[in-house]
């Protein structure tokens, strides 16, 4: 324990505090002989003073109060757009609605921008524009279908019912053309079927989250066969996509959060095939293996 203690300010704006150990204090400041306790800011001598301001990050609910706030700022143009465009679409364009292309494409980009980067990844994978698919992909997050929106194909996602009441997002959704079915109704999952083969025979594309339901530990689920059912009984490929990083910025069950990271979007080639069963199993593994390669990536790199 120190017997003599001194604290002498120096020039810089700093405070310093020097002891030496069963010794009086020696006026000669050798600092090879005192241990020195600087304090940087205000001379509060905490720890954690000596960040710099600019190092403090919004906190990941403040992130999602503005991710949420910019989402509906973004949307309230090409919201009016499509109210106004789409008498128009249902005239000229009632399936594929390739006017509506550019519209969620920019929406999604300018409230992602800001927040998150994509990756895309296999972008020589999509078929041609005007060419029907079905695509599939895993789910982690409801922010999921902003990077696949960004790709600027007219594909038909398939949501919940309950989605489509919201303000805003629900009814762009309608006019956008989606497709409404009930959870655990058997009726509703046919009657969405049904709808989708009639889109892919009229020349549109159609979206599936095959495993039914946001994954809630970052594990790939099982899929459905609807979507494959649609591919295989109408002749069209199916495009798998892996979606990587979603489920981290904002977990399943923690919607009011964004936390910081990045998204990759992997489109792989396309399969074809006329038996639903063999189709799902080959989209699927597809998109476990892609998963267990990147993951494993990332714990190279921490």
């Amino acid at each position: 324990v120190p017997k003599f203690l001194h604290i002498k300010a120096s020039r810089e704006g700093e405070s310093r505090c020097y002891f030496t150990l069963n010794q009086g204090f020696n006026r000669s400041n050798k600092l090879s002989r005192y241990i020195v306790i600087r304090s940087q800011l205000a001379g509060t001598g905490i720890l954690d003073a000596t960040n710099s301001l600019s190092e403090i990050k919004p906190s990941p609910k403040f992130r999602g109060v503005c991710f949420y706030s910019m989402t509906v700022m973004a949307g309230v143009l090409p919201f009016g757009i499509l109210i106004v465009a789409h008498p128009l679409a249902l005239i000229f364009d009632p399936y594929k609605t390739k006017f509506y292309n550019l519209i969620p494409k920019l929406w999604a980009t300018a409230s992602i921008a800001p927040f998150f980067d994509i990756e895309l990844e296999g972008l020589e994978n999509l078929p041609p524009q005007n060419a029907p698919a079905v695509y599939v992909s895993n789910h982690q997050s409801i922010i999921d279908f902003y990077p696949l929106l960004t790709l600027g194909r007219s594909f038909k996602f398939i949501g919940k019912n309950t989605v489509f009441l919201y303000p805003g997002i629900g009814w762009a959704m309608y006019i956008l053309g989606m497709i409404p079915v009930k959870r655990m109704d058997i009726r509703s999952h046919l009657e969405a079927v049904r709808r989708c083969m009639d889109l892919v025979r009229n020349g549109a594309s159609v979206f599936f989250f095959p495993e039914g339901t946001r994954s809630k530990d970052g594990k790939l689920g099982d899929f459905k066969k609807g979507a494959f059912t649609v591919a295989a009984k109408t002749g069209v490929p199916v495009i798998p996509m892996t979606l990587i990083g979603t489920g981290e910025i904002m977990p399943a069950g923690m919607e009011h959060v964004v936390n910081s990271g990045s998204v990759k979007l992997i489109i792989h080639k396309p399969i074809k095939g006329n038996d639903p069963e063999i189709l799902r199993q080959l989209a699927r593994n597809t998109i476990l293996d892609t998963l267990s390669i990147e993951a494993q990536k990332k714990k190279r790199l921490s």
